[in-house]
């Protein structure tokens, strides 16, 4: 990427660049409903499918970051969205209309998403944590009067009407396999629930969307290792699945005709949809760049235009978002909107070159915080983006200035978050900022993580800190040892949530390997991680992969990076936002204070620097706010690195 302008001027091109977020198509296929921040900052806006205008509906009563996705009204009049404050994600459900009006539809304690509405209108399906575990909840849109429909102890995913608005599907867990995940169906006001036992016990299996005629549910299950798509027919109450199983796949949708599916494959660092022929069974991906092209997550959001289109968004690592229409019968593609550069270009940002390597867990660096013993060998997948930054022969330097800016690309390891996440081959704002920076990235997708089946994100469970931790270290050494144009003196680690957890980990586990580090909204204390999260990730994250603290208090102390603290050995930049619900800032203060109490000194010239994000919580879309996070990094790196 040039970088003839000032850096800070660069930051703030990046940060501006438009990025449109979660489109979903109206109940009549005309319009599609999006987030879009053109205008500086997000707005609810939707675009005509056949003018091509694209009209704002909002004027900055929708939260700024766009993080949850919206929902159409069954009379395409108003767009349902969650209203949170500054990031806390304790959303409420609220309504804005064509006019410009506002109103709230749901208001109550906890988190509420919206999971579906019913055709008819008189319905709100929607899930919430407000009695402490996620379940589901219908409102009446009609008398506005709300009332609970489901009550387990584990959380509630999903939820799915039925065409005729008197049938809900969804997914949990009620067997003695913290793993497992069922499909039930029951009556709209949650009577009579049934598990339709798809799938074997231990594996997920979730309901994605309901056949035109009401008697099949589109499912997604893992039984079989890699994630599949299959119709369930509750008559006869047989599956039947689609693919050979060579592929992750993830269902979407029933086009209009009842007769096909669509959904996405992964394929290494590639996600492409897919279609099924219901009657022959045949599958095809769509005649798109390889890249990440999708629907969004699980059964969030419309993307079924008419009888052959469906809408997509389309991204490569060196192109932006765009908009699609995508015609399953002719195969062509017609692009809504399109993808803004400002005074970029695809040709200014860096590609990624994916990469695997073979690994154990063990890397050859020190093992400062836990003496690991080598886990099964597994080839692992990494994305690297080059900065193009390359070194002078040694005869060729002059001052220690000259030899600081000679030295080849300084290096990233950057995790990614979820655990049950995946780097891919998609435009990433953040990784184009760092190499902006003169910084080379890689990103690992170590065991663990998603597009890989089953076992490979089981590899995690009972083992956080452990061999996923080494498979980061032993792709970056292995980048180390064949890209000679990469500093080894100046090798940092990044990462946000469970990518923080990963930063503040690599820093006290691999104390000798890194330069320096920022942990950003990361954890690093476990128990009190546990104590006050969520519910629903209080279960369904803490308890799935490490049993509760009273099960296991020694895993909890041993593989919470604070328990080390003393380890640290490079300088240490703690980033998190005041308002976080999913990572609160606890586990900021708490690495701090033990920092402090270890003797370590805070400041731009001590061993830790350490900064709170007001407004803001798990991370923001928001443009000041990326902006703000933009100038921090590149500040600590030119600084520190």
């Amino acid at each position: 990427m040039s970088t003839t302008a000032h850096p800070d001027d660069i930051l703030e091109e990046l940060a501006s660049l438009p990025t449109l977020a979660h489109p979903t198509v109206s109940p009549d296929g005309d319009e599609v409903a999006l987030y879009y921040d053109v205008s500086g900052r997000n707005e609810l806006h939707v675009l005509d499918t056949e003018s091509g205008e694209l009209a704002q509906w909002s004027d900055g009563e929708v939260p700024r970051n766009a993080r949850w996705f919206l929902a159409w009204d069954a009379d395409g009049d108003r767009v349902f969205f969650h209203l949170d404050e500054d990031g806390n994600e304790q959303n409420d459900v609220y309504a804005l209309s064509r006019d410009g009006e506002t109103e709230p539809i749901v208001e109550m304690d906890g988190q509420c998403i919206v999971a579906d509405v019913s055709d008819d209108g008189s319905t709100l399906l929607f899930a919430s944590n407000r009695d402490g575990q996620m379940n589901l909840y219908r409102h009446d849109l009609d008398s506005d009067g709300t009332s609970k429909i489901t009550e387990y102890e584990r959380a509630v995913w999903g939820g799915v009407l039925s065409p005729d608005g008197e049938r809900v599907a969804y997914s949990t867990n009620e067997t003695d396999d913290f793993d497992n995940k069922d499909v039930y169906v029951a009556g709209v006001d949650g009577s009579a629930p049934r598990n339709l036992e798809i799938g074997e016990v231990g594996a997920e299996a979730a309901p994605i969307d309901w056949g035109p005629d009401g008697e099949r549910l589109l499912v997604s299950d893992n039984t079989a290792d890699l994630g599949r798509i299959g119709v369930y027919d509750l008559g006869s109450e047989e599956v039947e699945w689609l693919g050979d199983g060579s592929y992750e796949e993830s269902p979407k949708a029933f086009m209009p005709d009842g007769e096909r599916v669509v959904g996405t494959r992964d394929r290494d660092a590639v996600t492409m949809p897919i279609v099924y022929d219901l009657e022959t069974g045949e599958g095809r991906e769509f005649d798109l760049p390889d890249g990440v092209a999708g629907f969004g997550m699980g059964a969030w959001g419309e993307h079924v235009l008419d009888e052959d289109r469906v809408i997509l968004t389309h991204t490569t690592p060196t192109r932006r978002p765009e908009l699609l229409a995508y015609d399953l019968s002719t195969d062509e593609s017609e692009t809504l909107i399109e993808a803004e550069y400002g005074p970029f270009s695809p040709d200014d940002f860096a590609d990624a070159e994916y990469l695997t390597v073979e690994s154990d867990g063990v890397p050859e660096t020190r093992q400062a915080a836990v003496e690991h013993d080598p886990s099964d060998e597994l080839e692992i997948g990494a994305l690297l983006y080059d900065s193009g930054e390359r070194s002078s022969p040694p005869s060729d330097r002059g001052s220690d200035e000259d030899r600081n800016a000679s030295r080849g690309s300084p290096l990233i390891v950057n995790p990614h978050g979820g655990p049950r996440g995946r780097d891919a081959k998609r435009f990433n704002l953040y990784t184009q900022v760092l190499v902006s920076q003169g910084f080379s990235v890689l990103q690992v997708n170590y065991r663990g993580s998603t597009g890989r089946g089953r076992e490979f994100v089981e590899e995690l469970i009972d083992d956080w800190g452990g061999a996923e931790q080494g498979d980061v270290a032993v792709a970056a050494e292995h980048v180390l040892d064949t890209r000679d144009w990469i500093d080894e003196d100046r090798v940092v680690v990044f990462g946000g949530s469970y990518g923080g957890y990963s930063a503040y980990w690599q820093l006290v586990q691999y104390p000798d390997f890194y330069d320096a580090g920022i942990a950003w909204i990361g954890l690093t204390d476990l128990e009190d991680q546990y104590e006050n999260t969520m519910p629903h990730f209080k279960t369904e994250l803490m308890e799935k992969y490490l049993g509760t603290p009273e099960e296991n208090p020694d895993l909890y102390e041993e593989r919470s990076p604070v328990t080390h603290v003393e380890n640290l050995d490079a300088p240490l930049f703690i980033v998190h936002g005041v308002n976080d619900r999913r990572v609160p800032v606890s586990q900021a203060h708490i690495f701090r204070d033990a920092l402090a109490d270890a003797g370590y000194e805070e400041g731009e010239d001590g061993e830790f620097e350490y900064r709170e994000l007001g407004e803001e919580g798990h991370a923001s879309s928001d443009q000041d706010r990326k902006l703000r996070m933009f100038r921090l990094l590149a500040d600590f790196l030119d600084r520190r690195v």
